[in-house]
């Protein structure tokens, strides 16, 4: 194995799913120093020690090689032995942000060049300015992951842990719990041309389970709390989206695309605003 140090700046954390074969996993992206694009996967997030949990916009260096078995050129294995996270500055300084995610990565408006680039170079991330947001979508998924899934993971737990006692086995065998809706934008790009697209960001994962545990439980107060930060509140801010495609559809949707992150600072002047748009 040849891995190499890099130092990863985290704009993306997928909520949680559950893996047959990594039990549960978050896909995490980021950009490099240069402006690169990054992927890490697989990684078992609340398996990390609490020092290596990164945060979103954080620093964090890890040795990755490349995962051959991922032909998406972004797409990098990491050592998690390896993870160091720098602090996070404790304010917010939405300039600092702006220069680090857009001042040397480029942004896309059309999709027609997003997609039509994701065909020919079998790019899976980038950053997208939509034009107009016109809807956001809350629809029921299932409420439970399926029981086949978690039986098999539930019988490789025992097995790794054949020394363990049973209740030790039940504390660290601990699954996230499914988000029972899925949550998307519908848009434009520079040419009015709509598209639909799933948010499966850890951000919006976490909010409706906090709005929901305010709410008393109730999932209808809940949705709309979840509504008002990503419609209301969202849509007045500079709102970009950080896209990815999956590896099962890459090839096979006419959008590939899902948003695994947002991004809302305030908004610039147009004569700022403009420069960086270069794709």
């Amino acid at each position: 194995m040849t891995y190499k140090t890099e130092r990863i700046y985290i704009l993306v954390k997928t909520y949680p799913t559950i893996s047959k074969e990594y039990a549960e996993l978050v896909c995490t992206a980021g950009i490099l120093e240069t402006g690169e694009w990054i992927r890490l996967y697989p990684i078992p997030f609340r398996k990390l020690d609490v020092e290596q949990h990164y945060p979103k916009y954080s620093w964090m260096t890890v040795d990755v090689e490349r995962n051959k078995r991922d032909f998406r050129p972004e797409t990098f294995r990491p050592d998690i032995s390896t993870i160091k996270v720098e602090p996070k500055p404790k304010k917010t300084d939405w300039t600092l942000r702006r220069k680090i995610i857009l001042g040397n990565t480029g942004v896309f408006t059309s999709l027609e060049k997003l997609t039509d680039r994701s065909q020919r170079e079998y790019r899976s991330l980038a950053i997208f300015k939509p034009s107009k947001i016109l809807d956001f979508k809350c629809e029921k998924v299932e409420r439970e992951w399926p029981k086949d899934t978690l039986t098999i993971l539930k019988g490789l737990s025992q097995q790794q842990n054949f020394f363990q006692t049973p209740e030790e086995i039940a504390k660290e065998f601990k699954v996230v719990k499914k988000v029972p809706y899925r949550f998307s934008y519908k848009f434009e790009d520079d040419v009015g041309l709509p598209a639909t697209l799933m948010i499966e960001d850890w951000e919006i994962g976490m909010l409706y389970f906090n709005c929901l545990k305010k709410a008393d439980n109730c999932e209808e107060i809940a949705l709309g709390k979840v509504r008002e930060k990503y419609f209301d509140a969202f849509t007045k801010a500079d709102l970009y989206f950080f896209l990815g495609t999956t590896k099962q559809f890459h090839y096979v949707a006419s959008n590939p695309y899902i948003i695994v992150g947002v991004f809302y600072p305030p908004h610039l002047p147009n004569e700022q605003q403009m420069s960086f748009f270069d794709i």
